[in-house]
């Protein structure tokens, strides 16, 4: 059977069923699940999925708990609890996620909120975390390219924008001109890579690519119109704040949606918005 990965989902199949839970198969003598956070049609045999980690005392054991995030990716958390020894943030667990003090960057507060990347800690195999990420991410080797889509997490805001991190790995530039909503640090979002220039700086833009994103867009507009007895007061003179807060996407994805959709005879534009036009019907 594959290696079991802790601080990350496995996939584990029911070897046998104890008072207190299931044990799942790991090569060994076993993995424990819980009772109370088993499925109740769980039975012998079966494959689920579950998440993996230490528990108190240093045992792995599976959850079917969401976990806030695996080993790998950078998250926000909130200080649950702060020691001597480093803090404990709120992983989504029934066991909260260590922050040793030598891999905290001020200090951590009770309630405050953190940006941090889950590891593997290699003294005692468990999953610890880190807010001094900045060196955990590099453009040296770039593992994307222009017109990817690629997951997007709020790092920090600089005078052009807003500084993201890229899968986890890179980090790249939003600039203030293609944001049309609030951004906190930490927020996920999907974007893709707009350019790369030859230092390796990377431009995004949020959403998809291209004619890609211009399809997508289409089908919502068209339902927005059936929707709203087929009129709505937005058009190229509309604030582009407005039209993000309406219908999600920016002014100038609004534009190119809509004007496909006028030269496809499927709406009309008047003083005030867009109409839709019906479908022509033919007969026999």
């Amino acid at each position: 059977m594959e290696p079991i990965q802790v601080g990350q989902y496995n996939k584990l199949t029911v070897s046998r069923k104890v008072d207190f839970g299931f044990y799942l198969e790991d090569g060994g003598e076993g993995i424990l699940l819980p009772k109370r956070f088993a499925p109740r049609s769980l039975r012998l045999g079966d494959e689920i999925s579950v998440f993996v980690y230490h528990d108190s005392d240093n045992r792995l054991i599976a959850t079917t708990q969401k976990a806030n995030a695996v080993v790998g990716e950078i998250a926000k958390m909130k200080a649950v609890a702060v020691t001597p020894q480093g803090a404990f943030l709120d992983w989504g667990l029934m066991k909260d996620l260590f922050v040793p003090k030598s891999k905290q960057i001020m200090g951590m507060q009770v309630g405050g909120e953190y940006l941090v990347k889950l590891y593997i800690d290699e003294q005692t195999g468990r999953v610890a975390a880190t807010e001094k990420i900045e060196s955990l991410l590099s453009n040296e080797n770039l593992t994307v390219k222009e017109k990817d889509i690629v997951d997007l997490l709020v790092y920090r805001q600089s005078e052009l924008g807003y500084v993201m991190i890229i899968n986890n790995l890179h980090t790249g530039l939003l600039h203030s001109n293609e944001v049309f909503t609030q951004l906190a640090i930490g927020d996920r979002l999907q974007g893709f890579v707009k350019t790369i220039r030859p230092d390796n700086k990377i431009d995004l833009v949020l959403g998809k690519p291209g004619y890609q994103k211009v399809e997508d867009e289409t089908g919502k507009i068209l339902r927005l119109l059936e929707e709203h007895d087929g009129y709505l007061p937005y058009h190229d003179k509309s604030e582009p704040r407005e039209i993000y807060d309406f219908f999600g996407m920016s002014k100038k994805t609004f534009k190119m949606t809509t004007g496909n959709l006028y030269k496809q005879k499927k709406i009309a534009f008047t003083k005030t918005g867009m109409q839709l036009i019906p479908p022509v019907e033919t007969g026999e």
